[in-house]
């Protein structure tokens, strides 16, 4: 009878030390992880993340290390996330783009966005203006829809480039509409506004924060916004529900993923280390100061969620025939 307690300790101790993966053997986390961003240093996603790793450092007991990947719209960073361990040492800030539009207007989907993640949880929205040029002789989202169906051979619109969020919400309003806007893909926002600005273009469907200075100042007109309610800094923007059209009501989103098989007790605690941190006041107050509001999901609301926007801008994408190939 010692002789097989003996064994069958013997098996034990061998199936703890050699039978289990890494993060089994230990309490999580026992070394620094690592922060993908899919973009350069000093752009939205980058801010994001830089403002969260301290606090989810403090959370979990371990230094969180930014690193910064750009490329492919983000597609390179999350492509390599795909890849690394389940083990929740890397981890990535990632946002609708390389998440839900990049793959689907690749020929080659580079990965799953509903399977090949961990989704740890959302962490911030941002919604849209519809704004135009100060001289273009509308007044509201109707009124420009109806200009735009007078001049159907100049009547266009700005975004900041071929397959960005801007793109998609221009190719929305054509197939919700009924319009025939010819996309003008500029470098970035900054561009394309210089372009509104002056007329060239006719209007541009960008995020919230960037826009609202051009029209408190008076060189573009607002004439809706994407948010469920109105902005307070733009009290008497209509939302684009209030206009007609509650299907343009879009938002662009961060959060925080990992690679797919992540174990349960992993997420959870890095779930918890989201929430404390998105509770932190510093962390809200800048986050709001930034035009980009804390939106919380859980991780598994967060897949919800990613899946149902899957769904819908696959469909938008397969109709405009918008390609990053």
């Amino acid at each position: 009878m010692f002789k097989q307690w003996k064994c069958l300790f013997i098996f034990a101790t061998a199936l703890v030390t050699h039978g289990l993966p890494s993060y089994a053997q230990s309490s999580y986390p026992n070394k620094p992880i690592k922060l993908f961003v899919g973009f350069p240093p000093g752009g939205g996603v980058d801010f994001t993340a830089r403002l969260i790793a301290p606090h989810l450092a403090e959370a979990l007991g371990q230094q969180v290390i930014i690193e910064n990947k750009p490329g492919a719209a983000g597609v390179i960073a999350l492509n390599e996330l795909t890849r690394a361990a389940p083990d929740g040492y890397s981890l990535a800030v990632a946002n609708i783009g390389p998440m839900v539009l990049a793959p689907n207007m690749m020929a080659k989907k580079p990965y799953d966005p509903l399977k090949d993640f961990t989704p740890i949880g959302q962490i911030i929205s941002t919604y849209f203006l519809a704004v135009v040029p100060k001289d273009l002789p509308v007044d509201s989202l109707k009124s420009f829809i109806q200009w735009a169906k007078k001049n159907p051979d100049k009547a266009n619109f700005a975004s900041g480039g071929n397959g960005s969020i801007t793109h998609l919400n221009g190719e929305l309003l054509n197939t919700l509409a009924g319009t025939k806007l010819t996309h003008v893909p500029y470098k970035g926002s900054a561009p394309a506004i210089v372009d509104l600005v002056s007329g060239q273009t006719h209007i541009l469907i960008d995020i919230t924060g960037i826009l609202v200075p051009q029209v408190q100042s008076g060189t573009l007109k607002a004439i809706a916004i994407t948010s469920p309610t109105r902005d307070k800094d733009l009290p008497n923007v209509p939302t684009m529900r209030e206009s007609g059209f509650a299907e343009l009501e879009t938002s662009g989103w961060q959060g925080l993923v990992g690679p797919p098989g992540m174990p349960k007790e992993v997420v959870q605690k890095l779930q918890a280390a989201l929430k404390k941190t998105l509770a932190n006041p510093d962390v809200r107050e800048r986050l709001e100061k930034a035009g980009t509001p804390i939106t919380e999901r859980s991780s598994a609301e967060f897949a919800n969620f990613i899946k149902s926007e899957n769904d819908r801008w696959a469909s938008v994408i397969k109709a405009s025939g918008a390609s990053m190939d």
